[in-house]
């Protein structure tokens, strides 16, 4: 056992995730490993974003329109492509796990241990339905060194909130696909977090901020902001086209 693994399983224990479902968002800089097993050691199943954004094609593709081959596009989705670099070693780690299930949205894709129901859940037309299901059994959303811009449940909460959602379009080894629901820009989404510091459980290991936070909670304090103010959580960018589109609507 190393020392980050003892960290991070004492950190989670004070984060109240025993016996708690979780979908977690993973910085880079932590220890892949000690917190693939921490999760194992706490949780009672947890999921976690495989998304894999080089399979959506362009913003302004339509199959009516656009005549272009899409395989110079886009990357075609199948099962075992691997998640964005972005996500750090986390998201790869869980999704080779021998235990491990993943979703098959050709972008969103979610993979998890301990949580076939809330992965099998998630279709085209819902792929926000493992967030829903996360909330229904009173799950928590856990950001790992980062901040409410990677928070992808926020997404959900613009949804059950009334704002406006996107179709986009994704290659996958059976052709192109429509991904209705798709969800809009989230560099906006720091502005929730004073809205939600009283349900927000924090520690610190290793010098990396953990935040916990109940997910239907969170859900419930978007929807509460956005119906307060219709603009709240958007950019400041006039060049951002999909918060732009949510203006303007």
């Amino acid at each position: 056992m190393t020392a980050s693994f003892l960290n991070l399983k004492s950190a989670l224990s004070d984060l109240s995730l025993s016996k708690r479902r979780v979908l977690v968002h993973a910085s880079p800089v932590l220890d892949a490993d000690a917190l693939l097993e921490s999760l194992l050691a706490t949780t009672s199943g947890f999921i976690t974003p495989t998304f894999t954004p080089k399979s959506l094609l362009p913003l302004d593709y339509h199959p009516v329109h656009t005549k272009a081959e899409v395989s110079s596009l886009a990357k075609a989705f199948t099962p075992s492509t691997p998640a964005d670099e972005a996500f750090g070693d986390f998201a790869e780690r869980v999704r080779n796990h021998s235990k491990a299930k993943r979703s098959l949205h050709p972008v969103l894709s979610f993979a998890g241990i301990g949580t076939d129901a809330l992965i099998n859940s998630q279709t085209l037309p819902e792929p926000y339905a493992p967030i829903a299901a996360l909330a229904e059994e009173e799950g928590v959303i856990l950001l790992a060194g980062m901040d409410q811009r990677v928070n992808f449940s926020i997404h959900y909460g613009e949804k059950l909130a009334g704002r406006m959602q996107f179709i986009r379009w994704a290659l996958t080894e059976k052709g192109v696909v429509e991904c209705p629901y798709f969800p809009g820009d989230s560099e906006g989404f720091n502005a929730i977090a004073l809205t939600i510091k009283p349900i927000t459980r924090q520690t610190e290991v290793d010098g990396v901020l953990l935040q916990a936070i109940p997910a239907k909670d969170l859900l419930r304090a978007v929807v509460n902001r956005i119906h307060e103010d219709a603009y709240t959580l958007l950019c400041g960018r006039p060049d951002c086209e999909r918060c732009e589109a949510v203006r303007w609507g």
